[in-house]
């Protein structure tokens, strides 16, 4: 389907419209690295939370969440664990809190507030920053996947077809002699080149905002973003309601399809109805439901633990203007985000197994369950509201790209060119840098993205991959005391190792069920590296501990404290904390079970699902959001702390 004038006018109005927001407050960028970085930490946590939000509604998840939907049914709600997504409820409880009390600006510079400035901290520095930076370009080439998909469904001009006429057409006298697959070599390069042609030219468009903006420009456009994409959501949900009905939903699934709940096994079948879709269940591994739910709450709890990875989400916890801001947009987060995108999700999900299954039952094996989405919008959406959605899609994009693309020359310009090369440079020429680093980044991120092929696997190796290879230092380093930079390094070393490893597809392992594996290693090579090694600088610790405060094995230290008559209160609230993730978890699931059963119109299990969202609400309001506080009473924070991250980094070196 070709887009009307009407609908390309809306998108390309909205395309004007971002990049217009992002020279428009690239001043305030301007003045200084913290406020390009982030936004000089006067950002109110709601727009950060806005800001988050809509950095997490990337097209590519959008499109494999219809496709888990449609598959799995409500049981699908439990596959984003994979992330997880209940990693945001870790860090609204206290993992937002224990971070943001540090002041730095970046994930690496955390890491000399936590062991110091020796030869063991910067190596465990400049780890961080290679992580981060894989991790950038990751989450940029799965983008990238998603968007020229979408784009390549509505755009009208039929690039594939021009570049038959330039270089195969003049070829067709040889053709007779080519071979079956050589001919279908050459058709399916014709159909992937519209894919990545347009998803070059968007990640171009998306990056002149961000590059000359910073997060003030991330943050300002996401805001608008966000919105543009709720009301995409609630028209979506509106047209999938008034294209179907219960009855016509009950015939298009399986017997068990509306039951989030599981045995042993899946127990979905499909093979009356769309057979690929049994097909598509054995080759994920997701048959044995109960062990493959079981390993992702393991690999969950484990990574949320470790707290966020250096990315969009870690800045915007170090962007807020105090620690129990930072908690709150990290509740604020769930809140905003799951409730509209299930909509849409759900909606696009019952159009399509109503009116679209005959489609993928034709495609027989080679259905491919990634063109749900485009499919439903093409169909369905009259003129106007599919340019509106459309432009909300394309705000997902940039929103999700965006978010790393501002992540990363903070590393590069601040962690390395900064501490290591200049450390005298000035505001203006860091700034620049800046600009030079994002190009950098563009070129490279799209580059990766163009030898991806599937959404689903670039997935899988983020969330059990690289995750998986950041656990095992990320979560000892919070609560052990023992653990130096030398531990830090040498898991982080084993984790990356792990993780490249991982993603070579000739060897054919499952990033998931080698996690379980890897981190033992991972965790071997941390405790055993600590221990042989000296600890780290006890000033180094008992600076680090009197202003993080967390809980865990901190004895030594608060010995040491109390025997220079400096002691300090432990934090006790362990107990407190698990209760309220406990809770805060089944609040954000039922918060994605709810838009689901409203849309599918089981109004009976969307009445459980929003009196559990309320009782959930009531119990966080008590025990957690009434009981926030920005520093431990016997702690009192210079009057310029947030807005002074040098003198911590100084301070935490002893120098």
């Amino acid at each position: 389907m070709k887009l009307p004038p009407l609908d390309l006018a809306i998108v390309f109005a909205y395309i004007a419209l971002t990049i217009f927001i992002g020279f428009w407050i690239s001043k305030q960028a301007s003045s200084g690295l913290r406020s390009y970085f982030l936004g000089g930490n006067k950002l109110p946590w709601y727009a950060l939370g806005l800001s988050n939000a809509s950095g997490m509604f990337d097209v590519a998840g959008t499109m494999w969440l219809v496709s888990i939907l449609f598959v799995y049914g409500l049981k699908s709600i439990w596959l984003p664990w994979l992330w997880p997504v209940f990693n945001q409820v870790f860090l609204m409880v206290f993992l937002s809190i224990w971070l943001r009390r540090s002041g730095v600006m970046t994930g690496a510079e955390w890491i000399t507030f936590r062991f110091g400035d020796d030869r063991s901290a910067r190596l465990s520095h400049l780890i961080i920053v290679l992580f981060a930076l894989i991790l950038v370009l990751a989450y940029m080439a799965y983008g990238f996947l998603g968007i020229g998909k979408l784009a390549a469904q509505f755009i009208p001009f039929n690039l594939s077809e021009l570049l038959h006429l330039q270089v195969f057409l003049p070829d067709a006298l040889k053709a007779a002699s080519l071979s079956v697959e050589q001919l279908a070599e050459r058709g399916r390069l014709l159909a992937d080149f519209n894919d990545r042609a347009y998803g070059v030219f968007i990640i171009l468009l998306t990056a002149i905002y961000v590059i000359k903006g910073g997060m003030y420009s991330v943050v300002f456009t996401e805001v608008m973003q966000f919105f543009v994409m709720t009301v995409t959501c609630l028209a979506i949900a509106w047209v999938a309601m008034a294209h179907t009905d219960a009855a016509s939903i009950a015939a298009a699934i399986p017997e068990g399809w509306t039951n989030p709940f599981f045995d042993w096994r899946l127990d979905l079948d499909w093979s009356q109805l769309l057979p690929s879709a049994n097909e598509k269940i054995a080759s994920e591994g997701y048959s044995l439901f109960t062990i493959f739910f079981m390993l992702v709450l393991f690999k969950g709890i484990l990574n949320s633990l470790a707290g966020p990875a250096p990315n969009y989400d870690m800045q915007r916890i170090l962007s807020a203007r105090s620690p129990t801001d930072a908690a709150k947009m990290s509740g604020f987060v769930s809140l905003v985000l799951n409730p509209p995108r299930y909509l849409m999700i759900a909606g696009l999900t019952v159009l399509a197994l109503v009116h679209f299954q005959d489609d993928l039952r034709a495609m027989g094996k080679s259905a491919d369950y990634e063109a749900i989405l485009p499919f439903t919008l093409a169909e369905f959406l009259p003129t106007g509201l599919l340019g509106l959605t459309l432009a909300g899609l394309l705000a997902a994009f940039m929103s999700s790209f965006a978010a790393p693309l501002n992540a990363a020359p903070a590393y590069i310009v601040n962690d390395v060119y900064r501490k290591y090369i200049n450390p005298e440079a000035s505001e203006k020429k860091l700034i620049n840098l800046s600009y030079a680093v994002s190009i950098t980044f563009v070129i490279i991120g799209t580059a990766f993205g163009l030898l991806l092929h599937s959404i689903d696997s670039a997935l899988n190796w983020i969330t059990a991959g690289l995750y998986g290879g950041y656990t095992a230092a990320n979560v000892v380093k919070w609560y052990w005391w023992r653990m130096n930079g030398w531990g830090y390094f040498g898991g982080m070393a084993a984790g990356i190792l792990f993780a490249l490893i991982l993603a070579i597809p000739q060897l054919g392992l499952d990033p998931l069920q080698s996690f379980p594996v890897f981190f033992v290693i991972c965790l071997a090579v941390v405790l055993g590296t600590s221990l042989m090694t000296p600890a780290t600088d006890m000033e180094v610790l008992e600076r680090f501990y009197v202003k993080t405060r967390p809980w865990g094995f901190w004895g030594p230290v608060q010995q040491s404290l109390l025997a220079k008559g400096e002691g300090v209160e432990p934090n006790k609230a362990l107990k407190l904390d698990a209760f309220n993730v406990v809770t805060g978890i089944i609040w954000q699931t039922s918060l994605v079970a709810a838009p689901i059963f409203f849309v599918i119109r089981n109004w009976t299990s969307f009445g459980i699902a929003m009196s559990i969202a309320a009782v959930t609400t009531w119990l966080l309001k008590v025990y957690w959001w009434d009981r926030l506080k920005d520093y431990p009473s016997d702690y009192q924070p210079p009057a310029d702390e947030p807005l002074d991250a040098p003198s911590i980094t100084r301070a935490a070196s002893g120098t």
